[in-house]
């Protein structure tokens, strides 16, 4: 049998590996919030617009992972579990030409169709709003 001194050596919890690896985490974890805070400020930095467009297209984006088939439930029947999530993006046209692509949220997304005319408005990267005309 092989006892906690022997797996992780003389150091215990806290050998170098352990070390560098709660260092890599805690490194990635402020780094997310750092740039989550950044964006956050510069969106409430920049100035609230409207503008006419028309929505050119619709995209997801499904995040996460399957998981087992075959698992049976307490009815002892066969089922499938997973655990995902999705993001809307609309992309804008706006009458100068340019392209803007903002997340939207599952309803929004639903009631905008390509082809829709109106007035969209935005701060940053914050998607505010789109009112049709």
């Amino acid at each position: 049998m092989m006892s906690f001194e022997t797996t992780w050596g003389s150091e215990g919890a806290f050998s170098p590996l352990m070390t560098a690896l709660i260092a890599v985490f805690a490194v990635i974890l402020i780094g997310t919030i750092g740039r989550a805070l950044y964006v956050w400020f510069r969106n409430n930095r920049s100035p609230q617009e409207t503008a006419d467009a028309r929505v050119i297209t619709k995209r997801t984006k499904v995040t996460g992972h399957g998981g087992h088939a075959g698992v049976r439930n307490a009815a002892g029947m066969n089922t499938f579990s997973s655990s995902t999530y999705t993001r809307y993006f609309v992309t804008f046209e706006l009458d100068n030409g340019k392209r803007l692509e903002f997340s939207v949220k599952d309803p929004e997304y639903g009631m905008l169709a390509e082809g829709d005319r109106g007035r969209l408005s935005w701060q940053g990267t914050r998607y505010l709003g789109f009112e049709r005309v």
